[in-house]
This record gives C-alpha cells, sequence and structure tokens, in this order.
C-alpha cells in the first residue's frame, strides 16, 4: 500500500511534468475503479488540464483547470505508470483501468492507473463537493500536517482504546499511516505493535508522536530518491523491520518476529519492543 513517503513524492513528480498539459485522451479499459459514469468521467477530463497534484492522507488529489478534483484512493496495490519513459515506450500492464494521454509537443505523455485487485477508488467532483468523497471526509489530519501538533495529537489518542498499531493505521485517527510505515513508527518508538494504548503513559505517548515525524521524513527523503521518476515504484527496501521477519535486528541483532494477526503482517523486534509490563519490570 503507499503511504505518504511515496505518495508525497509521486504528487511533487506528477504535478512538475503534468502542470498545464492538456488532456487529449481519456482511455478506459476497467471502469470497475471509478466511481461515476464513464461518459462523465471522460467529458470531465477531456481537454482539461491539471493545476497540480497534492497529497492528503493517501490520496492524491489532481486538481483541474475546472475547478473539479480527480480524487484517487489507491488503496493495496493501486500505482500510476508512465506509458513512456526515456528509452520507449512501456507495454501496457494488464491492470491498466484508465490511461490519460497529454498534449506535450513532439513527445508522447501519458499516464495508466494501474490496479491488481481493482481496490482503488476514483472520483472526479468539483472542488466544493470534495467533502462528499467516502473515507476522504471521515479521515483525521494528515500525520504531517503541521497543525497536527503534540498537545492535538495526544488529544486524539486519547479517544483510544485499543492496540497502538490499530491506531496509527486508522485514517480517523491521523491519515496516511499504512501497515509498513506503523511498524516503523513502532520499531523507532520501541513500542510493542499490540500494546493497548490505555497502557501507554504519557511519556511514551510523547515518543510515539516524535516517532510519527521522525520516521515519515527520514523515510521521506530515501523513498524521493529511490523512485525518482518512476513513479510506479514502491521502494522498500531500506525500512528498518516490515517485512524483515527472521532477519538481524539493526539494533540488537535479534531476529525480527512477523506474526499476521487478521491477515496483517506485523513485523517487530520482541526485544527492542516489549510489552510495556515488561518494560516497566525491567531495573
Amino acid at each position: 500500500m503507499p503511504e505518504i513517503p511515496e505518495l508525497q513524492h509521486i504528487a511533487r513528480v506528477l504535478t512538475e511534468r503534468l502542470r498545464g498539459r492538456p488532456i487529449v485522451n481519456v482511455d478506459i479499459q476497467k471502469p470497475i475503479v471509478i466511481r461515476l459514469p464513464r461518459e462523465d468521467f471522460e467529458a470531465g477530463l477531456l481537454g482539461a488540464h491539471f493545476d497540480s497534484v497534492e497529497r492528503t492522507g493517501k490520496f492524491l488529489l489532481f486538481r483541474t483547470n475546472r475547478d473539479s478534483v480527480m480524487a484517487v484512493n489507491p488503496m493495496l496495490n493501486g500505482r500510476f505508470q508512465w506509458t513512456a519513459e526515456p528509452d520507449g515506450k512501456r507495454k501496457a500492464h494488464a491492470r491498466t483501468c484508465f490511461t490519460l494521454t497529454f498534449d506535450d509537443g513532439e513527445d508522447e505523455l501519458g499516464i495508466r492507473y494501474i490496479d491488481e485487485r481493482y481496490l482503488g477508488k476514483v472520483y472526479l467532483v468539483d472542488t466544493d463537493e470534495l467533502d462528499a468523497v467516502p473515507v476522504l471526509s471521515e479521515q483525521g489530519p494528515d500525520a504531517l500536517d503541521p497543525a497536527l501538533d503534540q498537545d492535538e495529537f495526544l488529544r486524539r489518542l486519547k479517544r483510544y482504546r485499543g492496540q497502538v498499531k490499530n491506531a496509527l493505521v486508522n485514517a480517523k485517527f491521523i491519515a496516511g499511516i499504512g501497515n509498513a510505515y506503523s511498524d516503523e513508527i513502532l520499531f523507532n518508538a520501541g513500542i510493542h505493535p499490540f500494546t493497548r494504548i490505555s497502557t501507554l503513559p504519557e511519556e511514551r505517548r510523547i515518543e510515539l508522536f516524535d516517532a510519527v515525524r521522525d520516521t515519515l521524513e527520514w523515510a521521506a527523503d530515501i523513498a524521493a530518491s529511490e523512485i525518482g521518476q518512476s513513479i510506479d515504484r514502491k521502494p522498500r527496501e531500506f525500512l528498518r523491520v516490515h517485512r524483515k521477519g527472521g532477519d538481524p535486528c539493526p539494533r540488537c541483532g535479534n531476529p525480527i518476529s512477523e506474526v499476521a494477526p487478521n491477515r496483517r503482517v506485523t513485523s517487530y523486534c520482541r526485544q527492542c519492543q516489549p510489552d510495556e509490563q515488561a518494560r516497566r519490570s525491567v531495573p
């Protein structure tokens, strides 16, 4: 699932390459992901251009010169791909849902939206109707929103009594964090992923807040470097614990544990992330 570090860079690259270029063709191959009639989607985009592409939470918002927004929620497997790279055209993926082609003078410029499981959702709404987009309208503040300061984070966290990882991936708490970076955040904070929030003292909650910012900012720089212009890439090799089950912990050297409750893989170090009761018992 693409998360803040990848999507933030992808939004920047898309803005740089697409801004102001008229859309000359809308080719819908798999309309299942598009949440409006195909003829309305085509008419709403054909001849328009994007002024900017923004990220909020795990959404990409393509703002047009028609005071409308193409809102994309890529979910688990959705991603964009250029139709051509410097070394030539790229073969269309079998799970391509739609392709947008832009006027780029003599060279072809196009993007495909690909979704392996057709779980993503794409909307086209007027700017003043963004609140009608499901999930987008329900999510909490973005995890990197400057307005989400320590006090606001702690205030919002008090509403939750379940496990700390479940809160981090809950977009109604804060938006933009998924399975991969929740593991990394909790590793950096030294917090066991299945710790109940009610057992976390305030100083540990503050450490969690700091880890959210530090981890996402650290990962954003690396993700941007590794993705470059290849917006369909999702680099994760540099992560310290996520999906590294059995590998030595980069801190203590003990094997990283990996479990999958509810079919969601959680990776953590039992030594560096003890449960709170065990942690407090250490002299």
